[in-house]
C-alpha cells in the first residue's frame, strides 16, 4: 500500500526541497512540482485556463510515479508530491477571484493519507515565477482554513535547514510506522 504524501502551502515555503529530502531519506520517489515545468515552456504570460491544465498534468505525473513507487522493495511505500489541487485551487482563487470546477472536484476527491503544509518561517527567495511575497500569512492560513475545512489529515512543518526535514519525519514516522 502507497502512502501518499502532499506537501503543500504558499510559495518559498521549502515544498520542493523538502519533498525531495523526504523521498530520498524514504528510499522512494517524488513528484516535482509541474507548474514549474509548464510555466518555463510557456513561452507568454500564463492564463487562467493554464491553470486548470497545471493542476491535470500535476496528476497525471503522480499517476505515473504511483508505478514507479510500486516496484520499491521498501516495507513502507511512500510518494511525496510537492503541491497538489489545493495549490492550483487556491492560486486560481487568488489570482482569478475563482476556480475551475474540476479543480474542485480534485481538492474534495483525490486525498492524500497526509498533508505536510509547510510554514512561513524561512526566508522568501525571489523567483520570477512567484507573485506575492506580501501575502505570505495571508496565504498560509488559506491553506490552513481549507486544510481544516476539508478535514484533512495534515501537520504544520516548521524549522530552518535540517529541522524542518527532521520535523516532517517525526510526523511521518508518528503517523505510518507503528
Amino acid at each position: 500500500m502507497i502512502r501518499r504524501i502532499a506537501v503543500t502551502g504558499p510559495e518559498s515555503t521549502g515544498k520542493s526541497i523538502l519533498a525531495m529530502q523526504l523521498a530520498d531519506h524514504y528510499g522512494t520517489v517524488w513528484v516535482p512540482e509541474y507548474a514549474r515545468e509548464y510555466i518555463n515552456q510557456l513561452g507568454r504570460p500564463y492564463e487562467e485556463s493554464d491553470i486548470l491544465a497545471i493542476a491535470k498534468g500535476q496528476l497525471q505525473h503522480e499517476q505515473e510515479a504511483e508505478m514507479i513507487v510500486e516496484q520499491v522493495k521498501n516495507r513502507e511505500k511512500y510518494l511525496f508530491s510537492d503541491t497538489e489541487a489545493l495549490v492550483t485551487k487556491i492560486w486560481s482563487d487568488v489570482k482569478y477571484d475563482r476556480c475551475d470546477p474540476w479543480i474542485l472536484d480534485q481538492v474534495k476527491t483525490h486525498v492524500y493519507d497526509l498533508y505536510l503544509l509547510c510554514d512561513i518561517d524561512i526566508p522568501w527567495e525571489y523567483d520570477p515565477q512567484r507573485e506575492h511575497p506580501e501575502l505570505r500569512e495571508h496565504l498560509f492560513n488559506f491553506y490552513h482554513e481549507e486544510l481544516l475545512e476539508h478535514n484533512r489529515n495534515f501537520r504544520v512543518v516548521s524549522g530552518i535547514g535540517e529541522d524542518r526535514l527532521k520535523n516532517a519525519i517525526k510526523f511521518i514516522d508518528a503517523c505510518f510506522i507503528s
